[in-house]
């Protein structure tokens, strides 16, 4: 007895299957008819002598259809939603146009070298499309809810703010959370591009389509997974790719007046050398179709957005997400950059520079003293003498007792019923402190560093000095745009000592301390005005206005979310150097787009000109016009390397 498949098993894998092959053969069927249409061509010009006229007129129109189907699809739809002719449609009449007066096969060679044009333009699109893809195949679309009953597998959908999940090794990080048990090294290549795995511990952030490599870990969800880090790369990709930048956009309007232009010349040319000249009514009419076809602007229509998409593809692919080609554009113009300082030129966090000690104590005791006090502690510099501290505190065995945080000035606890006190110079007391090491925590105040003192009883034995460190991106990425003639400007609400302490190290033209946030928008415009085109790179919510401001607003991917969705450009990792590439990689652009531009307009003025003194005929002005368009997209598509 045969039992007939389950549908319930077997209609969804056959749905998979027949979706994931649309999705492969789907890309490919463009370029695919154009190849075949230039097959069919081909034969036809092979066989000319040896099949009937009837068979090798069909020959020819079986190749119209072909390799005209998606290209006249595509002019008839915009045709009649935008209401006015395009580029797609010219080639349409004058394929026809060349059939009406017996050139078949010039019309069938402009219909597949159209085609081919086409279907490379069709890559390029999917090209940029790449990344967006892959990203969209590495979402998980299931997690391990941990329950009060056990554990539950649910869409990732369906996960909430403070969920508990479970992710053992080699599995994908299905949402945005806080690791709250268990280590594991992740592969954050998907979000950061870089390819060096990242060891995460307790309460460290792990984020959605990256790889937990090793171990298990419990995590704590703390965005839905439509707001997930992964998500916004997607939808800022997306985003890109449907802005058009301003060159893209004149030429879109220009091309439908100068569809018109064409078909007037065109019907001009039909009759006017015929009475004004002396041609033949054949010859007037046959140099109106080669007009149609050399006049036409593919190429210059061609010239932008292949190059474009390119560039955003590139960048993407690099960690930096453009929010639209205008804003690629914008970079390439930009004379002067404003960084905001915590964050982006800094680490954002203070860590201990200097450490001095009294001689006559022992080091080591004496630091992992302090760093089981300060261990206590949740203030940002206690954390960073407790890090410094940490290898003393795993030798040393210190008890410490009466723990108490005195507010916004230090800290204080009983060692061996000794009395320690952490904190300001004022805290301590300003007259032993100026005593301590020949007065070395006025130096380190004159150097912009944050003083914290240590006094055990009534002597000072310990002062650190501690400072949000520079990033050494942000210096490399300094001088790399100072060099490109661009004039760099620090934005902080730091004090005045800490502000020139840090522009000094960083190396840039101009700082501005004390910045309130609408202050940093006053400055942006007074640059602006100053120099014309100006950004701005931010990673906080108090940025927000100043990235708004500029011409272009820059976030880091580390930053606030306020920052991310108000910049024009997001850089995944804070390596500003990955900016200083984009802006090169945006003047490349530039460039293969004018080098498009000056190509496409020259090779239409020689045809016209070649045409109207009878140079060339149908076949070279197909060649020649519609190889023009080929070289240009393949220029573009150059800038994807």
């Amino acid at each position: 007895m045969n039992i007939p498949d389950s549908p319930s098993k077997n209609k969804p894998v056959r749905n998979q299957f027949t979706q994931k092959l649309l999705r492969n053969v789907s890309p490919h069927l463009e370029l695919f008819a154009a190849l075949l249409s230039g097959f069919i061509v081909l034969m036809a010009w092979i066989f000319v002598d040896f099949v009937s006229t009837p068979v090798w007129i069909s020959l020819n129109l079986l190749a119209y259809i072909i390799g005209g189907f998606y290209k006249a699809k595509e002019g008839i739809e915009e045709t009649i939603a935008n209401k006015e002719l395009n580029v797609e449609m010219l080639m349409i009449f004058a394929a026809i146009g060349a059939a009406i007066i017996g050139y078949w096969t010039e019309g069938a060679i402009l219909i597949f070298i159209f085609a081919l044009s086409g279907a490379l333009e069709t890559y390029t699109l999917n090209r940029s499309n790449k990344e967006i893809s892959s990203l969209m195949e590495l979402q998980p679309e299931k997690a391990l809810l941990i329950t009060k009953e056990g554990e539950e597998t649910i869409p990732v959908s369906e996960l909430v703010v403070n969920d508990i999940i479970l992710v053992r090794a080699s599995e994908r990080i299905p949402a945005d959370g806080i690791v709250i048990k268990g280590t594991t090294t992740v592969d954050e290549s998907t979000i950061t591009g870089e390819s060096i795995p990242v060891n995460k511990d307790q309460n460290q952030e792990v984020f959605a389509g990256t790889v937990a490599l090793n171990g298990t870990i419990s995590v704590k969800i703390t965005k839905p997974a439509s707001e997930t880090l992964f998500q916004k790369i997607i939808e800022l990709v997306q985003t890109a790719q449907d802005e058009k930048s301003p060159s893209q956009l004149f030429i879109e309007k220009f091309e439908g007046k100068y569809v018109n232009i064409v078909l007037i010349s065109v019907v001009i040319m039909m009759f006017l050398p015929y009475f004004i000249f002396g041609w033949s009514l054949a010859d007037s009419i046959y140099r109106a179709l080669i007009l149609l076809v050399v006049a036409s602007p593919c190429a210059l229509v061609a010239s932008i957005m292949p190059a474009t998409l390119s560039a955003i593809s590139n960048n993407a692919k690099h960690g930096v997400l453009f929010k639209g080609g205008v804003h690629l554009e914008s970079l390439s113009q930009t004379k002067a950059i404003a960084f905001d300082k915590t964050g982006t030129l800094t680490q954002g966090k203070p860590v201990v520079t200097d450490a001095y000690f009294r001689e006559d104590l022992n080091k080591d005791q004496v630091l992992a003293s302090i760093g089981a006090i300060e261990k206590e502690s949740t203030h940002p510099l206690a954390k960073a003498i407790t890090t410094f501290s940490a290898p003393q505190l795993e030798e040393h065995n210190v008890s410490i007792k009466n723990m108490k945080t005195h507010s916004g000035e230090g800290v204080s606890a009983l060692i061996n019923g000794e009395l320690w006190k952490i904190g300001k110079p004022d805290f301590i007391g300003e007259k032993l402190i100026d005593d301590f090491q020949q007065g070395i925590t006025s130096k380190l105040a004159n150097e912009g560093k944050t003083v914290v003192c240590v006094i055990a009883g009534e002597k000072v034995i310990a002062a650190f000095g501690l400072k949000d460190v520079v990033r050494e991106s942000a210096k490399q990425a300094i001088t790399t745009l100072k060099g490109k003639g661009i004039y760099t400007v620090m934005l902080t609400g730091d004090n005045e000592l800490t502000a020139r302490a840090i522009a000094q190290d960083v190396g840039v033209d101009r700082y501005i301390a004390n910045c309130l946030p609408e202050e940093k928008v006053e400055h942006i415009q007074s640059l602006n005005a100053e120099y014309g085109n100006v950004a701005m790179v931010g990673d906080g919510i108090n940025d927000a206005p100043a990235l708004a401001t500029a011409n272009i607003g820059i976030a880091i991917g580390e930053g606030t979310d306020v920052a991310l969705e108000t910049a024009d450009v997001v850089l995944m990792k804070n390596e500003l150097n990955k900016m200083t590439n984009a802006i090169d990689l945006s003047k490349r652009m530039s460039r293969v787009v004018k080098q498009n531009i000056i190509f496409s307009l020259s090779i239409i003025a020689v045809l016209i000109l070649s045409n109207f003194l009878q140079i060339i005929d149908m076949p070279l002005g197909v060649i020649g016009h519609e190889g023009s368009t080929i070289l240009v997209i393949l220029n573009g598509l150059r800038l994807l390397k």
